[in-house]
């Protein structure tokens, strides 16, 4: 056999198992476009779970924060409900639902800390391919001190 024979098997050979091989693309985006759509609502499951975290935490370390330099037990209770509420609305947090701010004052003692927890319930059931639950819990706590050098109630 010359040369050009061998060369002529050979693409006939090539041609004949590229040929073989029709269809498997469309076969293989068929299968993995299920998968890559669920990773996909698995990235926004996380993300929706972070996002949420992040804002609490800052919610959380602003009302630790402003209860702290309330006088009275009263005062920082009201003034952390509010600041946390205020610092949700503030960044544009719409996953939160059922928000509850708790706090914990130690009578305001100079020296002492403020302890505010803010809980809220995050909305999963819009990702029914995922097979999550309906609602997710996210807390976050903060603390703050209470200045030792500051005045009594006024």
């Amino acid at each position: 056999m010359t040369q050009t024979g061998t060369r002529a098997g050979l693409i006939q050979r090539w041609r004949r198992l590229a040929d073989d091989d029709r269809g498997a693309s469309t076969a293989e985006a068929a299968l993995a476009t299920p998968l890559l759509v669920a990773m996909m609502l698995f990235v926004v499951l996380c993300g929706r779970l972070v996002t949420a975290q992040m804002d609490l935490d800052a919610a959380a370390s602003a009302a630790a924060r402003s209860a702290s330099l309330a006088r009275t037990d009263a005062a920082a209770r009201a003034e952390a409900d509010r600041t946390a509420r205020e610092t949700l609305a503030g960044r544009g947090v719409v996953t939160c639902q059922q928000v509850t701010v708790t706090v914990t004052t130690g009578g305001l003692q100079p020296g002492g800390a403020v302890t505010v927890t803010v809980a809220c319930t995050v909305p999963l059931s819009d990702l029914a391919l995922l097979s999550v639950p309906g609602t997710r819990t996210v807390t976050a706590t903060a603390t703050s001190p209470i200045d030792v050098w500051r005045g009594g109630p006024s």
